[in-house]
């Protein structure tokens, strides 16, 4: 029965890794003993030089998820395939990470899918700029934050009184 499995990598070599590991497992024919191999990743957006960029981040560098049954093959496939220092797991036996812990790991790199998350984190109270939309380069504080919406409540001094704003993450950057 396969089971999802964590490969500690060389940081910076994940994509090398998994191509290298789907590429041995297509030429021996271990098809039926290793399934999915995934990098943890999120996608980020944040403002470059007045434009929006979405890019990848890894959100577990240095690791790699793979789903397979553990045989002495599969095991010996993966552990000489250039890159791996090693299974994570207690002892000298691999230790299968629970569904529950795939679910979340799997479920945030789809969530960033669809809407990805903020390369900066804001807080309550903050002070930030606006770089974009009608109130470009007003200052405000930070009143109300929504994560799940990416949104933004700013209370912006306009004419002497405190004006709410309602902005996206993208549209503002911390002072």
């Amino acid at each position: 029965m396969k089971k999802w499995y964590v490969l500690h990598t060389q940081t910076g070599s994940e994509e090398k890794v998994k191509s290298s590991i789907e590429n041995k497992i297509t030429s021996t024919g271990l098809n039926d003993l290793v399934g999915e191999v995934v990098i943890p990743t999120e996608q980020i957006s944040e403002i470059r030089g007045g434009k929006k960029n979405i890019s990848r981040r890894k959100f577990f560098p240095g690791y790699i998820l793979i789903n397979m049954d553990l045989t002495e093959k599969s095991w010996y496939l993966i552990k000489t395939t250039p890159g791996i220092t090693g299974f994570i797991g207690a002892g000298r036996r691999p230790t299968p990470l629970t569904e529950a812990e795939v679910d979340n790991i799997l479920k945030k790199t789809r969530e960033t899918e669809s809407k990805p998350s903020p390369k900066v984190i804001f807080e309550t109270g903050e002070a930030v700029r606006i770089i974009e939309g009608p109130f470009t380069n007003f200052n405000g504080t930070i009143d109300e934050i929504s994560p799940a919406r990416g949104k933004l409540k700013v209370g912006v001094s306009i004419f002497g009184r405190v004006t709410p704003v309602e902005l996206e993450y993208w549209q503002v950057e911390k002072i």
